[in-house]
């Protein structure tokens, strides 16, 4: 089943919400994680779980790290869903 960017996008704003308190009008494709969010690193993992989780899908390490912005994100799991 394929994911639409917008589904996606909910969810990590529900994700972000629940596990780093961030706002959901707050989280935009254009959002950087750590700079414009605060994601800190041990959020960034229990963000990436949830997606996992949430998506059904694996994101590797080196994914995540490739991961600087909210839309980066949203890119890898309607990618990887697909």
């Amino acid at each position: 089943m394929a994911l639409s960017e917008s589904a996606v996008l909910q969810g990590l704003k529900e994700i972000l919400e629940e596990v780093a308190g961030i706002k959901p009008g707050d989280v935009e494709s254009s959002k950087d994680f750590s700079n414009d969010l605060d994601v800190d690193s041990l959020s960034m993992v229990e963000v990436v779980v949830a997606a996992e989780e949430r998506f059904g899908i694996k994101i590797p390490d080196e994914a995540v790290s490739d991961m600087k912005t909210v839309g980066d994100a949203v890119a890898y799991i309607v990618k990887a869903a697909a």
